[in-house]
């Protein structure tokens, strides 16, 4: 079961469209309004929801040691090329494009209302793969036409009760690990991959701040995942959507897969 839906925040929803449509070739589904647009990513949709409080109310901190959400990552090809683009058009960078472990190319940068965005270019090549046939239906969805949605970022506390409860409660499967060994703070990264979507987590052997989710200020608000509602502390955010929070603050709903 994949994660459905990712739910953005932000002060201008006119502006964020033209970001998202112009530099990730998202497209609009139904009417744009002054308070609401959805955007096809090709594997999930990106919701953009107008809120009053911008960038600086935010307590989302980009240091990846604050638990919850880090960053929402997009397969793209052509990295280079789009980097230049966004650069161009004076997008504020957190990472220039790089080579990164796993044989992959990746760079960090932000929306107007300051969500973190990563795009990746290239087949992860695992340090341990513990479901083959995950990772085979990763690398069938092939280079893509246009940028799809691939993954939501989290920082954990621990990474085997994180996977068994979302491989418990959502089906998601732990389909492989990478390791940054040049990391001095011992930084692991494994994947849960549910349909054609992943939710990548982070785990570090040193200490960790924690955040409490904001539902009414600019940035990641949720991710929707499919499946029945949990048994975890809910908040109501401002459409009235129930949303969770799992141990490491991570906030998400729940909704059936059409």
């Amino acid at each position: 079961m994949p994660i459905k839906n990712v739910v953005v925040n932000c002060t201008d929803v006119a502006r964020s469209v033209e970001f998202y449509t112009r530099f990730l070739e998202v497209s609009v589904v139904g009417e744009v309004t002054t308070e609401h647009a959805v955007l096809d990513a090709v594997t999930a949709t990106v919701e953009l929801r107008a809120v009053g409080n911008g960038r600086e109310q935010s307590t989302w901190s980009p240091d990846d040691l604050q638990k919850g959400f880090r960053h929402i990552g997009f397969k793209v090809d052509r990295i280079d090329e789009r980097a230049a683009v966004l650069k161009d058009a004076g997008v504020e960078f957190k990472l220039d494009p790089l080579d990164a472990e796993g044989n992959v190319r990746i760079c960090f940068f932000y929306d107007p209302d300051g969500t973190l965005l990563e795009m990746i270019q290239g087949d992860l090549q695992y340090a341990e793969i513990l479901d083959a046939d995950g990772v085979a239906r990763e690398r069938a969805l092939g280079v893509p036409a246009r940028p799809r949605f691939d993954h939501v970022a989290v920082t954990i506390e621990d990474r085997e009760a994180t996977s068994a409860y979302y491989d418990r409660n959502y089906g998601f499967s732990f389909i492989g690990t990478i390791e940054q060994p040049h990391d001095q703070r011992g930084f692991h990264i494994g994947y849960l991959k549910g349909g054609d979507t992943v939710l990548e987590v982070f785990t570090y052997e040193v200490d960790k701040s924690a955040r409490a989710p904001q539902l009414d200020v600019a940035g990641f608000a949720y991710a929707e995942l499919v499946g029945d509602p949990p048994d975890l502390p809910a908040e109501t955010a401002p459409d009235g959507t129930k949303v969770y929070v799992d141990s490491d603050g991570f906030a998400f709903a729940v909704g059936s897969e059409a």
